[in-house]
Parts: C-alpha cells; sequence; structure tokens
C-alpha cells in the first residue's frame, strides 16, 4: 500500500484524487490522506506514526499562509530520517518555480490540470518499492 498526502488549499482536490483513483482506493492500493495547507501538513507530518508512514507527498507550491516550497524545504531539512518523495504541483510550470523546486530536493514537477494517468505511471514504480 501507497500512503499518499495530498497537499492543496482547494477542498474540491479531495473529491478528484477520490475519483480518479477509486480503484486503487478500493483494493487498499493507495491509501490518501489531504491536508489544505502547509502548517496543516506539517503538524500531520511530526506525529511520528504519520511520518514513518507516508511513502508520497503531493504539493502544491501555491497556497496561502506556508507556501509549497517552504513545506518541502522544511520536509526535507528538519526530518533526520529519509524523507518520503515529494512531487510538486503547480498551475505555473515557470522555469523559476521549476528550479527552486528542484534545488529544494523536490523529488518531480507536476503542472495543473494533472494528468492522472501519467501521475498513475510514476506511482507504479513507488508501489513496486
Amino acid at each position: 500500500m501507497i500512503k499518499i498526502l495530498v497537499v492543496d488549499d482547494e477542498v474540491d482536490v479531495r473529491l478528484l484524487f477520490e475519483q480518479r483513483f477509486r480503484r486503487e482506493i478500493r483494493s487498499g492500493a493507495l491509501l490518501f490522506t489531504f491536508a489544505y495547507s502547509g502548517e496543516e501538513a506539517l503538524a500531520y507530518l511530526q506525529q511520528a506514526q504519520h511520518y514513518s508512514e507516508i511513502v508520497l507527498i503531493l504539493s502544491d507550491i501555491n497556497m496561502p499562509g506556508m507556501s509549497g516550497l517552504e513545506l518541502l524545504r522544511r520536509i526535507k531539512q528538519d526530518h533526520a530520517t529519509p524523507p518520503p518523495t515529494v512531487m510538486m504541483i503547480t498551475a505555473y510550470g515557470d522555469a523559476e518555480s521549476y528550479h527552486k523546486a528542484m534545488a529544494l530536493g523536490a523529488n518531480d514537477f507536476l503542472t495543473k490540470p494533472l494528468d492522472f494517468a501519467a501521475l498513475r505511471r510514476k506511482l507504479i514504480p513507488l508501489e513496486e518499492a
């Protein structure tokens, strides 16, 4: 089972992921948890049992309060254990955001609207690990 934390200030993202990955959720292959801000995601991850369980974090970059880039920096810097895979998501696929995300240690960079078929293909290697 792949445990995924989705961080996005748009609440309708939950329904979108639950619809697009309905089969994988029902079969137990994927388990999604949702946080609606960087601060909420950090609070969730700071509970040791949650941090060690999460395999992948999908985080929006542009959010009020703590940005996804700041969340990424904190995850990579503040946790002694190897962090989970972090994929950044943004509606703005500009080179500056891409370079900042990669410099901060992002494992991947996706643009909105999300290509769920491509995301599914990226999740398969994680499931086999």
